[in-house]
């Protein structure tokens, strides 16, 4: 089996519409919480793996005045040795508002706020770790009551299945995605449950 038709039949395990309206909504209506709100907004909005989320640093985001800027440009990011280029993403306009609340909350923490240092933090001030961040998913999936668990990799799925089906363009999701081939961003043309439930109500029977 070639490697696309194998992409096909395995598709990417993704959240429901539900599901990403709980996470959301869980995070989002606790103070304690925004931080983390933020991250799954941004992974979800973008489609940054957790690794690329970690790196950000507030010179990354913020322009001097403290605006979350349009585009940006990504220091650390999965490398293609196909495609070596630097790699950049686009933040709506629901993102730059959530990234402007927390540097706003950073600055009346006491938190650094320099261009070098790191976005997302821990309690004790140093930047957030790979094993904080999905330990911080897990907890917010249990208090969202989710019935099955994901990993932090869902999100970044979910995002991009999320772009193809709003836009059913594969070249958009590509470069969405930063996919060299899109070969690989065929995983998210996979239909989900909600769509065939959606289609077969309209089915004549």
């Amino acid at each position: 089996m070639s490697n696309y038709a194998e992409s096909i039949a395995r598709p990417p395990r993704t959240l429901t519409e539900r599901e990403v309206a709980l996470l959301l909504r869980t995070t989002g209506q606790h103070a304690a919480g925004w931080r983390d709100h933020v991250i799954f907004g941004l992974a979800l909005g973008t489609g940054l793996r957790e690794h690329e989320i970690l790196a950000l640093d507030i010179g990354d985001v913020f322009d001097g005045d403290g605006s979350a800027r349009r585009h940006v440009g990504l220091r650390v990011f999965k490398r293609a040795t196909e495609d070596p280029a630097p790699q950049e993403i686009v933040l709506s306009d629901t993102l730059r508002a959530k990234l402007e609340k927390l540097l706003k909350q950073k600055r009346a923490d006491g938190q650094g706020v320099e261009p070098a240092d790191p976005l997302f933090i821990s309690r004790k001030h140093h930047r957030l770790s790979t094993r904080q961040l999905r330990h911080a998913f897990a907890v917010w999936q249990q208090r969202a009551g989710f019935e099955r668990r994901f990993n932090f990799h869902a999100l970044r799925h979910t995002a991009c299945s999320n772009l193809y089906r709003r836009t059913r363009d594969i070249r958009l999701t590509q470069r969405f995605a930063r996919h060299c081939s899109i070969t690989t961003t065929g995983i998210y043309t996979h239909p989900t449950d909600e769509e065939l439930v959606r289609s077969v109500q309209e089915l004549p029977c």
